[in-house]
């Protein structure tokens, strides 16, 4: 008797110990970049950073907004911006205006046309996105996070403005 209690007992510590036991974990793979992945709330109340138009494949006119820590970075011209700070970019397509052109009597205004790749926002939290210089990035189409293979493309062409905390944007006072 003493026997089979002494069985039991070893086979349910048994199976508490496989239980509990952790599961069998993957190899370490190198973490890819997190990107954000929903559109931080009141953005578009935030205050105008500049604007700008890009010709070429983008082909648009575009304002970028940040928020209040953006915002006193640029102001104070110092950098890097600090964690926190959020800047996001909105985009319309830059086509001719023919009633403003009637008036002026030549071809010379152009105005915001229709939205043109979405909602851009670039993140900055320098442990989280350490891969990426402290920078996380995002882009919203129709209020749908694009896939992370887009958002793959955004630091390859931000490195090569490093010195200026990887943003192209500069200040509009």
């Amino acid at each position: 008797m003493k026997r089979i209690t002494l069985l039991v007992a070893v086979a349910t510590l048994a199976g508490i110990v496989a239980f509990t036991a952790p599961a069998p974990r993957p190899a370490d793979k190198q973490a890819a970049p997190i990107f954000l992945t929903k559109i931080p709330r009141g953005y578009r109340d935030w205050k105008l950073i500049s604007v700008a138009h890009e010709e070429g494949t983008l082909n648009d006119i575009r304002a970028v907004l940040g928020n209040d820590k953006a915002v006193g970075t640029y102001r104070a011209g110092k950098l890097p911006f600090p964690d926190g700070t959020i800047i996001a970019r909105l985009a319309w397509s830059y086509d001719p205006s023919e009633e403003n052109n009637k008036v002026f009597g030549r071809p010379q205004s152009f105005v915001a046309g229709p939205p043109k790749n979405g909602v851009q926002f670039m993140v900055k939290d320098s442990r989280k996105y350490a891969a990426t210089g402290g920078w996380g990035y995002a882009q919203f189409n129709d209020g749908k996070t694009v896939g992370e293979a887009v958002l793959k493309t955004c630091f390859p062409c931000h490195q090569a403005i490093k010195a200026r905390d990887f943003v192209f944007t500069h200040y509009a006072p």
